[in-house]
């Protein structure tokens, strides 16, 4: 055993070396995008606090209307990564095979791990928060989507092909209409796991709704912490609500 541990493959080592080269010959890269992402991100606080919190609800209200109405739309809206990425794998196996460990290790490697070097390259605030977040929970709707595209019924495509639709059309009018189910189902387990990290971003400077779970946590605060957290879950349930595909019961 004393052996094993005195000859161990470095792995900490090249990483921390493949760190440290990329800030020394890179900073500026990550400087540059940090400040604009936050900027990004600044500017959409800004405007909704700007805008009058009943015009907002009724804005809102609107959206989920509009949402229910079309799973295109809410497609359009909630997901710009995770979807296309489950697409391409569905269709290109090889992709998906060279996909599949990474998506492990992203789901699987403890948050703080990759929370450390964020925040080396791109400092305390929302940005390192926000970047720990998409790893976190992009996951889920890429390999949802691989599933409902994948299990879409062959003799489906193939009535398809056999009146003349291009590959778009079938994806569009056969494989995204017959997976939209499991689709949203994705795009909601990623809405829950990044609130699910609304805590971890706050340990890094995000601003937002950890930042009291937090304070309430050092100062062992029962009643705010029950107060955030209550908020937290209300939010995830109505952004689930929102996004949920309506049943046919429902419709008619």
């Amino acid at each position: 055993m004393e052996w094993l541990t005195e000859h161990k493959i470095p792995l900490g080592k090249w990483i921390s070396d493949g760190v440290d080269l990329l800030l020394d010959h890179g900073a500026w890269i990550f400087d540059s995008f940090s400040d604009g992402l936050a900027f990004l991100i600044n500017a959409l606080v800004d405007l909704m606090l700007w805008c009058p919190p009943l015009l907002l609800v009724v804005i809102f209200a609107g959206l989920a209307y509009a949402l229910h109405r079309s799973w295109k739309l809410s497609l359009l809206i909630l997901v710009i990564v995770g979807v296309p990425l489950g697409i391409i794998a569905a269709h290109r196996q090889g992709f998906y095979t060279l996909l599949r460990p990474i998506l492990d290790l992203m789901q699987t490697i403890p948050t703080f791990v990759y929370l450390i070097p964020t925040m080396i390259m791109f400092g305390l605030g929302v940005v390192p928060g926000l970047i720990s977040t998409v790893i976190f929970a992009i996951p889920a709707p890429i390999r949802l989507t691989y599933l409902g595209i994948s299990n879409v019924p062959k003799s489906l495509i193939e009535a398809g092909e056999a009146f003349g639709a291009t590959k778009r059309q079938i994806l569009w009018k056969i494989e995204l209409p017959h997976a939209a189910p499991t689709i949203m189902a994705g795009v909601t387990q990623c809405i829950m796991l990044c609130l699910s990290m609304v805590v971890i971003a706050a340990m890094v400077g995000a601003p937002g709704l950890g930042v009291p779970v937090l304070r309430a946590l050092n100062t062992v605060n029962i009643a705010k912490g029950f107060e955030a957290g209550l908020a937290i879950v209300i939010i995830a349930i109505l952004l689930d609500r929102v996004c949920k595909q309506p049943s046919k019961t429902e419709k008619k």
